[in-house]
């Protein structure tokens, strides 16, 4: 094996570069002068897109980066006196540095283990039920990761079920969709299918990991949480003077399914990694893989010859694991010199 293939980023589908689509719609953009803050055509184009793609009449807003999505839809579905019920591993929990208690002037996250990432309805009545005094802060907001943070998925009989919990408690649904597009392809399902037509109310959607150079999407499937939702992103400093930056390359995701290909072909090179470490003794998958993620437990002298030799991963995810996170551009090629190392790792 050689090296060529460099640099060698496996950490998060953060590294990546934008796609060329979304790149053709951003120079497309550049082309001419338009109105500022929101008010021009991409971002009226982008915004009907996503209607059209969900094929629902939801509330559309565009924001910088993933904990802003995140921060504010959840201040708008709940009071400062609340909390969100979310998995113990779940981003707004561990990495984002408070921001959504923040936005939300105090709401409190309450957090529940749950196999392979995921929460359950029996661990979301748990915490409903725990107390019902004054002291506690009232649940009101259920916060879900799909794909998860250890990458795998909700199905949509689990997204019914914690639905039904949801409704027998009034709690409203909330989803991180990061990697939404990873899951709709793992699961072989329509947007549609995994949000409103399984009752969440609102959708955080990455642009990021999927093609984009920065932009996420706040769908609101329960149009009343949207009310000034617009004051609440000028109030944070996500109004952007020239959104059509920001909306225009979404049209290069959406259009013609782009967004469904990159997101396929993120998958299919964490499948191809899995299969490959599948024959390598003394590395062991420590989840299922079911989107483009995949993490794996290696001894720890392997993981510092990986380093080593430049590669790029998190060893956040239990001791000795290692996560590698595919993207729309990851290569085979890459992934070959990867199990190469791996092996040579292993065998010394």
């Amino acid at each position: 094996m050689t090296s060529e293939c460099s640099p060698r980023f496996l950490a998060s589908d953060n590294t990546s570069g934008m796609c060329p689509e979304a790149m053709e719609m951003l120079l497309k953009a550049n082309h001419e002068d338009d109105l500022a803050y929101g008010n021009d055509r991409w971002t009226a184009l982008a915004a009907d897109r996503f209607r059209e793609m969900f094929d629902y009449d939801c509330e559309v807003f565009f924001v910088f980066n993933g904990t802003a999505a995140n921060s504010l839809a959840l201040s708008a579905m709940g009071r400062s006196y609340h909390s969100v019920i979310c998995h113990e591993l779940a981003h707004i929990e561990t990495d984002e540095c408070g921001g959504p208690e923040f936005f939300s002037n105090g709401a409190k996250l309450l957090t529940s283990p749950g196999a392979n990432g995921k929460l359950t309805p029996e661990g979301i009545e748990a915490l409903v039920t725990k107390r019902s005094d004054i002291h506690y802060p009232k649940p009101k907001v259920i916060s879900l990761t799909q794909a998860t943070e250890v990458g795998t998925v909700y199905s949509r009989e689990e997204l019914l079920a914690i639905r039904a919990m949801a409704d027998k408690y009034d709690l409203r649904l909330h989803m991180d969709g990061a990697r939404f597009a990873n899951a709709c392809v793992g699961l072989n399902a329509s947007p549609a299918e995994l949000t409103w037509q399984v009752g969440i109310d609102a959708l955080c959607f990455s642009g990021t990991k999927n093609g984009l150079a920065f932009g996420e999407a706040i769908l609101f499937f329960n149009r009343d949480l949207a009310e000034d939702f617009a004051y609440r992103c000028k109030q944070a400093g996500q109004l952007a003077s020239k959104m059509r930056f920001i909306a225009a390359p979404w049209l290069g995701l959406l259009d013609n399914d782009v967004w469904w290909h990159n997101a396929a072909h993120a998958n299919a090179m964490a499948r191809y990694l899995a299969d490959g470490l599948a024959d390598l003794p003394g590395a062991s998958l420590m989840f299922p893989v079911e989107a483009n993620g995949v993490f794996v437990e290696l001894p720890l002298n392997a993981i510092e010859a990986l380093k080593a030799k430049g590669w790029t991963f998190y060893t956040f995810i239990g001791a000795g694991g290692a996560r590698f996170v595919c993207s729309w551009n990851t290569s085979t090629a890459l992934l070959d010199q990867l199990l190469h190392d791996i092996r040579a790792a292993l065998d010394a």
